[in-house]
């Protein structure tokens, strides 16, 4: 009997796995955050009538695209991976996974959901999730094993799914479009730069020439965390200025972004795992409250 139990559990086990293998493919961290950004986009790009199924295929498709591209940089990285503590478990190093099912996965996944885009939602933003694709795949993936750079160039991609969603609701790439895509990309550098920070003996290993790996680092990481908090604060106060929200969001959006510069200024005086862990759990909290806030607050002309 107990033979049998055993034998019985094993598939299970191993199936589980595989399945938690594949959704680890996806990195759902990353692509959850690409949803909401692009639930935000579409909901601020719509007017007072709100396309609940153009929504969900906004969502389902931007997802789609985002995690197959998750997916062909665990391939792309792989070799880097296998080098870091916090990575050595992936699919692929563990040896969990072979190369060629991770490039099927990817490929399948990012040409399903750029189709599922074209055919449900519109042609622009289907480029602009082809475009993300591009930028983070084949641009940001390798570059970050070259330059400090990456950190910049990676936050393109990121900044492109609230811009999206816009454009499946509103039609068009306007000016407000653009202020949430700069609010996306000002809030990822130093919410980047503090997770380089902490894990920056890992990176080191991986062979990543990321900025907190360089010798001078100490001074340029918290300055630069710094500067791009200050930048930050101002762009997020372009929304009520144009009409896309209003008092209750402009007094919100400073005061979190006070908060926010506060911590990073606190980073750039002391570079410390504190500080680092303190900024990088703002920046978490960060970017939900905005965003809830704009939302809540949105008029609608």
């Amino acid at each position: 009997m107990k033979a049998g139990i055993q034998s019985d559990s094993i598939p299970k086990v191993a199936v589980g796995q595989r399945i938690q293998d594949y959704i680890d493919l996806l990195k759902p961290g990353i692509t959850t955050l690409v949803m909401i950004t692009a639930l935000a986009g579409f909901y601020l790009g719509s007017g007072s009538h709100i396309d609940v199924a153009l929504l969900i295929h906004t969502v389902i498709g931007t997802g789609l695209v985002a995690g197959g591209g998750g997916a062909l940089n665990h391939w792309l990285e792989r070799k880097e991976d296998a080098l870091m503590q916090r990575t050595r478990n992936r699919p692929l190093p563990s040896g969990r996974m072979q190369s060629w099912e991770v490039i099927l996965f990817g490929a399948t996944t990012s040409l399903l959901g750029i189709g599922y885009l074209w055919f449900t939602v519109n042609t622009i933003t289907t480029v602009l999730a082809v475009v993300s694709w591009i930028s983070y795949v084949l641009i940001y993936t390798p570059l970050k094993k070259v330059s400090p750079m990456a950190t910049i160039v990676g936050a393109v991609p990121g900044a492109l799914p609230p811009m999206g969603g816009w454009t499946a609701a509103h039609g068009h790439i306007t000016f407000e479009a653009w202020v949430l895509f700069f609010i996306l990309f000002m809030w990822q550098l130093p919410h980047f730069l503090a997770i380089a920070w902490i894990c920056r003996k890992d990176y080191a290993r991986g062979g990543f020439p990321l900025l907190t790996v360089l010798k001078n680092a100490n001074n340029l990481t918290g300055r630069q965390m710094m500067v791009y908090s200050a930048a930050l604060l101002v762009i997020s106060l372009i929304p009520s200025a144009i009409g896309l929200a209003g008092n209750l969001y402009f007094v919100g959006a400073f005061a979190a972004g006070l908060l926010f510069l506060g911590i990073n200024i606190l980073m750039a005086n002391t570079t410390t795992n504190v500080n680092a862990r303190r900024a990088l759990w703002a920046s978490i909290v960060y970017l939900p409250v905005v965003l809830i806030l704009m939302m809540v607050d949105k008029i609608v002309l």
